[in-house]
């Protein structure tokens, strides 16, 4: 069984909707020219900021960077689809997503520094949950929200500012986890208010998605009961406007949807893999060629938008990077005994003991060079 694919933009960047994309062309119909522009600037940033911290993890500034190198149309197309009362569940690969939503990017970098617990409070960074780096757990502390916000009768009340949904972004791989599809039996179970988002971007760290799903990954959410929609990740327009519609849906009360965005990890699945070991020869190529970034200024360039402002987002881009890389190296690092903080919520014996033993055990270098130097 295949499912069509909805896309709005050619690879090239030529306005062509195919007949998948018809019913939700009125969502882009709508955009003004600054929400426009701004797909673009967020797309830019996002690659500027994903080169910044791919170097300063080559330069042992950073313990881990997870790229997002090509994925871009997909997550700033579905972050601006969201209303400012919905909350966004991301796995660890959404950095311009919660940008988007005002989360100052140090607190992603601070938390693949080692230097945070936790990185932010979604509260203060428009609804923009905590990375999870368990694969698929986000969809269940999703869903779980979503189901609360259905029992306190914040769906289908007409409201705009009120009505609420959830979005659940995950990959491809994460898929295959059971928490993903009991999170999926829940939503369609207790009809949330909730978009799953999966970003097929191709492979599973070195797994390919072919081995993981004989079909259509967003057959899944036919399967449990719930629209499944197919787009082409990297037509940004698409995204917007498929999880735009989804949302809406969601917060009238219709239901979750789920939506499979095709796309691709341009480079490794994090900065501790090597993809050169396991990609075909010629993919990364082929997809270099539906770079979303180069399609979609090709199609800003068509509508009559001038050099100026690329070149003004370059420079602010640029800026923004510079000034995350300045900031991440000027980070304090945390103080010893904060790795036994809050593992309990009130003082435990077992972390006291440990944090003891640690003091005794960094105490006893001291004390050997002490005895070194009496020697």
């Amino acid at each position: 069984m295949t499912v069509p694919t909805v896309q709005i933009l050619t690879p090239e960047g030529e306005f062509r909707p195919n007949d998948a994309a018809e019913e939700f062309l009125p969502f882009v119909e709508a955009l003004d020219d600054a929400t426009l522009r701004a797909f673009y600037r967020d797309m830019v940033v996002s690659r500027r900021i994903d080169q910044a911290g791919a170097n300063l993890q080559r330069q042992g500034q950073l313990a881990l960077w997870v790229p997002s190198h090509g994925q871009e149309a997909a997550q700033v197309g579905s972050a601006h689809a969201a209303r400012p009362q919905d909350h966004l569940f991301p796995s660890y690969r959404e950095h311009i997503v919660g940008m988007i939503r005002g989360l100052d990017p140090i607190g992603i970098l601070a938390l693949l520094r080692g230097a945070t617990q936790g990185g932010w409070d979604p509260a203060e960074n428009g609804n923009f949950h905590l990375y999870t780096l368990v694969l698929a757990a986000q969809t269940l502390h999703a869903t779980g929200y979503a189901m609360g916000i259905r029992f306190d009768g914040l769906v289908g009340t007409g409201d705009a500012d009120a009505d609420t949904a959830v979005i659940a972004y995950y990959g491809d791989g994460s898929t295959s986890e059971g928490d993903a599809n009991e999170a999926l039996v829940f939503a369609s179970s207790y009809q949330t208010p909730q978009v799953f988002f999966i970003q097929n971007n191709q492979w599973a760290i070195s797994v390919p998605v072919e081995r993981q799903s004989r079909s259509p990954l967003a057959l899944r959410g036919i399967g449990f009961g719930m629209p499944g929609h197919r787009i082409d990740g990297n037509d940004v327009l698409a995204s917007y406007a498929v999880t735009r519609a989804s949302l809406e849906a969601a917060r009238a009360g219709e239901g979750p949807a789920l939506i499979e965005a095709l796309t691709y990890r341009m480079g490794a699945h994090t900065t501790a893999d090597d993809p050169t070991k396991y990609r075909p020869s010629g993919e990364l190529e082929a997809w270099e060629a539906r770079d979303p970034i180069t399609r979609y200024r090709a199609w800003l360039v068509a509508r009559g938008t001038d050099e100026a402002f690329f070149a003004e987002v370059d420079a602010e881009a640029a800026d923004i990077a510079a000034d995350v890389r300045r900031r991440t190296l000027e980070l304090p690092s945390p103080p010893r005994r904060a790795i036994f903080e809050h593992v309990y919520s009130e003082p435990h014996p077992l972390m006291e003991a440990e944090a003891a033993w640690l003091d005794a055990y960094e105490a006893s270098f001291a004390e050997a060079e002490t005895q070194g130097g009496n020697a």
